[in-house]
């Protein structure tokens, strides 16, 4: 893994006082292997691997380890044993069988994602991997009365094998209106419907709070109300989907702080794309919204 120094992270635009409030950065000129960086521990914070590109899993967890992270999240099952080697989990992975485009919408894929399923979660058993990502789908002319219905159809099959297993499938909602025109599941109403019907302990929201915020806002109220319905999180500026700083909208001490008084105890990971140096940007993310 690249040497993080005070003078990368000072070009990558963290302030001062990121750099004090850092037991890494105050042990690198004393210790190969510094302590973690203590974290109050009401938000367990995770990141995504697909904003860092450059990184290798190994790069990104040792990194991770070090500033008080609790995993990596969205790794392929060939990585999904990768973070434990640092004392990390794969906090959710991929399974297959289903796409951001064409998903759980369409009954014509359900058999295809049972098969990735059963395919993907003896690995995450063996890898302690609590959550995996589906996807609606988009709609193509469907509406979304029975797009719902067969979400609901194909949860339905695969909800045992998962409650069986002891690992939550969790529904992405994303935005429609800047990143994923189309895609059904873009309002936190008809991710909580499904669910609602489904119900089961295993099949869960992952809630990105950066697509909700674009479509719904409301974000503290809506995470509130629905949070029994909700089993991971994701971050990202908005607009942007950047770094979490003061040059975007959503306040996010506060939003954790609203997590926190749910009683939630997932994860919550970063998947916001790092303007500038990522070690900074990562760090200065896990320092906002350690509450």
């Amino acid at each position: 893994m690249p040497h993080v120094s005070r003078r990368t992270l000072l070009q990558g635009g963290a302030a001062a006082t990121v750099l004090a409030a850092s037991p890494l950065l105050a042990a690198e000129q004393t210790s190969a292997q510094p302590a973690a960086t203590p974290r109050k521990g009401n938000i367990r914070q995770s990141v995504c691997k697909g904003p860092y590109p450059k990184f290798t899993v190994d790069e990104l967890c040792r990194y991770g380890a070090e500033i008080g992270l609790k995993g990596v999240d969205l790794l392929q099952p060939q990585d999904f044993a990768v973070p434990k080697k640092y004392g990390l989990v794969c906090t959710m992975g991929y399974a297959g069988g289903v796409s951001i485009k064409d998903g759980l919408n369409r009954p014509a894929n359900h058999a295809a994602i049972e098969d990735a399923l059963r395919k993907a979660i003896p690995l995450a058993q063996a890898a302690a991997v609590p959550n995996l990502i589906t996807f609606s789908g988009n709609r193509n002319g469907m509406s979304d009365e029975e797009g719902a219905r067969n979400t609901v159809t194909g949860l339905n099959r695969v909800k045992h094998m998962l409650e069986d297993a002891n690992i939550t499938l969790c529904l992405e909602l994303l935005n429609s209106k800047v990143n994923h025109p189309d895609y059904m599941a873009d309002h936190a109403a008809w991710g909580v419907r499904v669910m609602q019907e489904v119900n089961s302990p295993r099949c869960k929201l992952l809630y990105d709070i950066y697509h909700m915020q674009i479509m719904d806002g409301n974000l503290i109220a809506t995470i509130k109300q629905n949070i029994q319905w909700i089993g991971h999180f994701h971050t990202g500026g908005v607009p942007g989907r950047n770094d979490l700083n003061d040059q975007q909208e959503v306040q996010w001490d506060g939003v954790m702080r609203g997590i926190v008084a749910t009683g939630f105890t997932g994860y919550v990971a970063h998947e916001f794309k790092p303007l500038g140096d990522p070690y900074a940007a990562l760090l200065q993310a896990v320092n906002r919204c350690d509450v």
